[in-house]
């Protein structure tokens, strides 16, 4: 079998079975900043479609008593609730949990920022929905978390790596792959800087939509590969990933908008997701590699027909994806 078929027999059918999940599986966000010695601002974030939203409710310590109604909202397909709470002796100790995580396929990012300036930063599963407050945490562990959570995302956003499979199509030879995955990691790593620090932005729901555009692209481009004659993007596949490989970067900066990113401590957060990312593409690039050489063996199919069913499959994940995206900007 050719390197080419076992890489589509082995990957394209998990695509097409999941894609309706690309970026269905937002987070959580509760943010906790102490004003005053033992009280705090309280912004509990869940995601929400139109006015439903998912039943998720924050768990504080027995301590905290609410200091006034919450105020409540529906922004940007999120629910908001803001609060004040008084917490007797603080938070160290203290239990804090989300309800109703156990039944879900989200998770929940927990962000404390005390008076001193400490930082805690705890990330919430389903297996594992609530922590009791150490009042504090190391810089190496705040970075952990924003690393786990920038790899899970890659991991998770089936459109993200749709667009690295189908690059890997058109891709001949090691070295060629080497320059095409660096440049798709520099320009995405620009846009998501930038948009990130506030430096420049486009709207979500469009880049989305965009980003399975840009899928349908290299699936057409796929399409139209004969054999003996060398596209453009083929020849320069690099090109192609650094072009689209900037309008991902605001895709990336937009889920870690959702998650929260901590002001306080911006460069840090920033760059550790931004490398949990990068580990998580590369395992993905890894994990194709090894699954081509164990099918190797088991399937027998030639590279051009391979390509062209590959190129449709690819074309339909990526048109799944877009048709509801495209709906959701007129809603």
């Amino acid at each position: 079998m050719t390197r080419l078929g076992a890489l589509l027999a082995v990957l394209i059918p998990v695509f097409l079975a999941t894609s309706g999940m690309a970026h269905e599986i937002r987070p959580a966000y509760l943010d906790m900043r102490e004003t005053a010695p033992h009280e705090f601002a309280v912004v509990w974030k869940v995601p929400a479609q139109g006015d439903m939203r998912l039943g998720l409710y924050a768990s504080l310590p027995k301590p905290c008593i609410e200091k006034a109604e919450p105020v409540r909202s529906i922004v940007n397909g999120a629910y908001l609730e803001r609060r004040t709470v008084a917490c007797a002796g603080g938070l160290r100790g203290g239990e804090i949990g989300i309800n109703g995580l156990k039944s879900t396929m989200t998770e929940a990012l927990v962000r404390i920022e005390y008076a001193n300036g400490d930082t805690e930063v705890v990330r919430l599963m389903p297996d594992a929905p609530s922590f009791v407050a150490a009042g504090a945490q190391t810089s190496l562990e705040v970075a952990q978390t924003y690393f786990l959570l920038g790899a899970d995302h890659i991991l998770s956003g089936l459109d993200h790596l749709l667009f690295v499979l189908a690059l890997m199509l058109l891709i001949r030879g090691r070295w060629m792959l080497v320059k095409t995955i660096t440049a798709f990691t520099i320009a995405h790593s620009i846009t998501l800087a930038g948009a990130s620090l506030g430096y420049f932005s486009l709207p979500q729901k469009p880049v989305e939509a965009t980003i399975a555009l840009s899928i349908a692209f290299v699936a057409n481009e796929l399409i139209k590969t004969k054999p003996g004659e060398r596209r453009l993007s083929e020849s320069y596949p690099w090109v192609v990933a650094f072009a689209f490989g900037l309008l991902h970067g605001f895709g990336f900066a937009g889920a870690l908008k959702e998650i929260g990113l901590p002001q306080s401590d911006v460069p840090m957060s920033l760059l550790t997701f931004n490398l949990g990312v990068e580990a998580g593409q590369l395992i993905f690039v890894a994990m194709a590699l090894v699954l081509v050489r164990a099918a190797n063996a088991l399937i027998a199919m030639p590279p051009a027909p391979a390509r062209q069913i590959g190129a449709y499959m690819i074309g339909t994940a990526a048109m799944l994806w877009l048709i509801p995206r495209i709906a959701s900007l007129a809603a």
